[in-house]
């Protein structure tokens, strides 16, 4: 009997990464037109059921299954275990490095309205001096409400009645789930913070969020004789997002503004069909019709490919030129964009090259039960044809970079955080200019601590240490 599923939901863009534990999820503008593959109801969700799910749908949509490894699907015990079994070989050169995996259909789609996730509401990383900052405080989380900053240090962290330094943790070989706790709502940590020259302690108690689409509200950066440049911190493509996305355009609009910074940073992607309202907001010089992204499948599926065209909006703006702030956490839907924008926007990535997600995956269920199969189905292509992205968008040679820091002492808007300082420069000047504060933090990714670098590979097995 074969596993019985059910036609896959509509296609999106999300790296794992990118909401703390969330992955995949509905929504955008298409979906595949039938399933071809004959099936019937099953009444079983036990692990062999789920297996032959697996090979049902993989065999028939997956991008890449002719180059699936050849296992003894009773080897495994774990229908996620086996499914990463099978892409192993794609693991290996970066084009599947844990997209395609298993969930359920509720967890899936509580990510994709408004990024929903249970935590403190802040990121984290280590600066120059390897000491620990908070790098991003979500607007109506607990740190948000607690007044917890960009920039602030971590001196000490209570996981019990005592607090324990950064050092000591690093020391002890503490893990990222032990440090945070789990993801539970009404877990507690106690934080000792130094802001300046004044030490305060906090506690946090973690509870279901949502994450802002942006940081902050759209800037308007003023310049001596020269219409502003406009300035975004874009978190995520989530849905919350859209009527936000069409108030940036209105502001930026009327301000004249033809030269742009969108700070991606963190944005490790989202719903296509929001990647796909920036892209038409960026049209307003292109018109309709030209193409914007493309999308191709496996050869079995040739008849799902399209060619995504232009559809200027009532607002739109008519850039010139285009900085995007990146670095590693930058991926999938935000690379699609920056991918999509560059045959027609003089465009620079400034910051370090980014993730490397140059694919897209469905959703599969599985009839009867709660089962939802994230799968790579497709690639994607800018207008001209050009992806391949897969270790980054600079590595492609496509790109111009302009070397700089995530200078995490700073706030996004402060002129001299070395990133948007950079950015600025390009669009003032058409030079990286690097400065010495950037080269300084650039080099705090290779000095950053052991604990640090240790939960950096958490990054990609769905759930990201950086997002708490």
């Amino acid at each position: 009997m074969r596993s019985a599923w059910s036609a896959p939901t509509a296609w999106l863009l999300l790296l794992l990464v990118s909401l703390g534990g969330c992955g995949g999820g509905g929504g955008g503008s298409s979906t595949p037109s039938s399933n071809s593959t004959p099936v019937e109801e099953v009444a079983s969700c036990d692990v062999a059921s789920q297996k032959r799910f697996i090979d049902d749908v993989i065999d028939d949509w997956y991008l890449w299954y002719g180059e699936l490894a050849d296992v003894n699907a009773a080897d495994y015990d774990d229908p996620n275990s086996y499914l990463q079994a099978l892409t192993a070989p794609l693991a290996v050169d970066g084009r599947d490095p844990g997209f395609s995996y298993l969930t359920t259909a509720a967890a899936d789609q509580a990510s994709l309205s408004s990024g929903a996730y249970i935590g403190f509401g802040f990121r984290y990383g280590f600066d120059a001096n390897n000491a620990f900052r908070f790098s991003d405080v979500l607007e109506g989380s607990p740190a948000g409400d607690a007044d917890l900053r960009r920039g602030d240090k971590v001196l000490a962290i209570a996981i019990g009645d005592e607090f324990e330094t950064i050092a000591e943790l690093g020391a002890r070989d503490a893990t990222t789930l032990e440090v945070f706790g789990d993801n539970e709502v009404g877990v507690e940590r106690r934080f000792k913070v130094e802001r300046e020259d004044d030490v305060f302690e906090v506690a946090l108690l973690k509870r279901e969020l949502s994450t802002p689409p942006f940081a902050g509200q759209p800037l308007l950066l003023s310049r001596a004789g020269m219409d502003p440049i406009g300035y975004l911190h874009f978190r995520s493509f989530i849905t919350d997002a859209e009527p936000l996305l069409v108030e940036m355009a209105r502001t930026f609009r009327d301000a004249n503004v033809t030269d742009l910074i969108i700070d991606l940073r963190y944005n490790g992607g989202g719903l296509l069909s929001v990647a796909e309202q920036l892209l038409n907001i960026f049209a307003g010089e292109l018109g309709e019709g030209d193409d914007s992204y493309r999308i191709s499948h496996n050869d079995k599926r040739t008849s799902e490919n399209v060619s995504v065209k232009f559809e200027v909006p009532d607002v739109a703006l008519s850039p010139r030129r285009m900085a995007f702030i990146v670095t590693e956490g930058t991926a999938s839907a935000s690379e699609l964009v920056i991918n999509a924008v560059s045959p027609y926007v003089d465009t620079v990535l400034v910051g370090s090259d980014t993730f490397g997600k140059a694919v897209g995956q469905y959703a599969f269920d599985q009839t009867g039960c709660e089962n939802r199969l994230r799968l790579v189905a497709f690639e994607t292509l800018n207008g001209e044809g050009q992806g391949g992205y897969y270790t980054g968008l600079v590595d492609t040679g496509r790109f111009t970079l302009c070397p700089a820091a995530d200078d995490i002492t700073r706030e996004f808007h402060d002129p001299e955080e070395a990133s948007l300082r950079t950015a600025v420069n390009w669009l003032n000047s058409g030079s990286c200019a690097v400065t010495s504060s950037a080269q300084k933090g650039a080099s705090a990714r290779q000095l950053s601590s052991d604990w640090s670098l240790r939960h950096q590979s958490q990054l990609i097995q769905g759930r990201s240490p950086w997002l708490q």
